[in-house]
């Protein structure tokens, strides 16, 4: 299947004015990236903690946002998750130095004294399944205290963890009665939770905590991810193609990178370690994209070794054409779908994806192969400033292939040709 066929449009008429185009948008790259407003940078380079909280009704943003400026947390980042019936909110807070635990406790109390003002005692909605054994232990509404304090705890224990585990799946609890539905909950643990414990009007989902510098570690690491991955396929591509193959291919990989992380940056998304693997994957296609209209002009090039090079790119990126935009036209429809419909956890790769293949396909034609042409024209066997368009034969020809021609025009010459025709006398 073909979108194109016999298409003659000069890419490499306009290169300059992409090219131009294309360094304006690196260098709003490089500013966003060493510029005063940097990057919003998640838990897992800046550290951190990141808290998933559920509640038993529609949480309020602005509410739980003044919650935090109140303790001191100012910069502390409060969004939905999830469903909006799931009544999610993940609040993400700064690392604090000197408290490498994290600040779960403090957001955990500030969130209590907000919304649950006045409760003492136990809550079922926040306690974790080693809390709920000991306050069954200690409460010991099945009598089985006298077996001893291990018995009891291997008594109480599969309960808490059912409990536990009804609570993380299924969200808080507004009432027992999912309690009372649970295998293995006795009906004097449940009498015991109804007169004991309290039902708080939010639970804690998940906690992750990351310490300044394993976050600066990870910087470091995702940084390093990212070069070596450029290095490999410069590696790659000059070991299997020809040095200014492999010139082009990483200026375009370079660029869609730094492209991308502009667009990534105004939009304010957050930073993370999925946004790493984007960015490594986005590497990978804009590759792979570049390498087949480098193969199909190393094909034209041999066979058209009298060509000028512009004009072999130009028949190269038109022959691959139809390729180039059906690859990137249902690549681009995948990854918009997991962008409109995958939620808040893979908005960050699915935006760099989204952004990647655009950038991507632009530069296998704009980028890679006009710096392509450049290296040649600048460091190219036949001059260092060699016109672009000198003939091919400026360039180096293997011996072989020189030999191949001199047999084919020696086979021309001793070819007998038409016999002239007789004079009548």
């Amino acid at each position: 299947m073909e979108l194109f066929r016999d298409t003659h449009i000069d890419f490499m008429k306009y290169r300059r004015f992409w090219i131009i185009l294309s360094l304006l948008l690196v260098l709003g790259g490089l500013y966003a990236i060493f510029g005063p407003h940097t990057l919003n940078m998640g838990i897992d380079f800046a550290g951190g903690t990141q808290i998933t909280l559920g509640f038993n009704h529609t949480p309020d943003l602005p509410q739980i946002r003044r919650v935090m400026e109140r303790e001191g947390m100012k910069d502390s980042v409060i969004q939905r998750f999830n469903k909006p019936e799931a009544n999610q909110v993940i609040v993400k807070t700064r690392a604090i130095k000197g408290n490498e635990e994290g600040n779960r406790d403090k957001v955990v109390t500030a969130l209590n004294r907000e919304f649950n003002p006045g409760q003492t005692g136990f809550d079922l909605n926040q306690a974790g399944a080693d809390q709920i054994t000991a306050f069954l232990v200690q409460a010991d509404p099945d009598k089985v205290a006298a077996q001893g304090p291990d018995a009891a705890r291997a008594h109480y224990a599969p309960m808490a963890e059912a409990i536990f585990k009804d609570r993380s799946q299924n969200g808080l609890f507004k009432d027992l009665s999912r309690v009372t539905k649970l295998p293995g909950v006795t009906p004097a643990v449940v009498a015991t939770l109804q007169s004991q414990a309290r039902l708080g009007s939010f639970t804690v989902l998940g906690v992750e905590n990351v310490g300044p510098q394993v976050g600066g570690e990870l910087r470091k690491q995702g940084f390093l991810a990212v070069l070596m991955s450029l290095l490999g396929m410069l590696a790659y591509i000059w070991f299997r193609f020809e040095l200014r193959f492999g010139i082009g291919a990483v200026m375009a990989s370079l660029h869609d990178v730094v492209v991308t992380l502009l667009f990534f940056w105004a939009f304010g998304l957050e930073f993370n370690l999925t946004t790493i693997a984007a960015f490594l994957t986005l590497i990978g296609y804009s590759v792979n994209d570049t390498v087949v209209i480098f193969d199909r002009m190393r094909e034209n090039m041999r066979k058209s070794r009298r060509k000028p090079m512009i004009q072999i790119m130009n028949e190269s990126i038109n022959e691959t054409l139809s390729r180039t935009v059906m690859t990137s036209g249902l690549t681009f429809l995948s990854v918009l779908a997991l962008l409109v419909l995958g939620g808040d956890v893979l908005r960050g790769f699915a935006f760099v994806m989204t952004v990647g293949i655009i950038v991507g396909t632009y530069s296998s034609i704009y980028v890679a192969s006009p710096f392509a042409l450049l290296w040649e024209n600048l460091f190219g066997v036949g001059g260092r400033w060699r016109r672009e368009k000198a003939p091919v034969p400026a360039r180096a020809v293997p011996e072989s292939e020189r030999a191949v021609d001199r047999a084919e025009r020696e086979a021309n010459q001793r070819r007998p040709g038409p016999r002239p025709a007789r004079r009548r006398a």
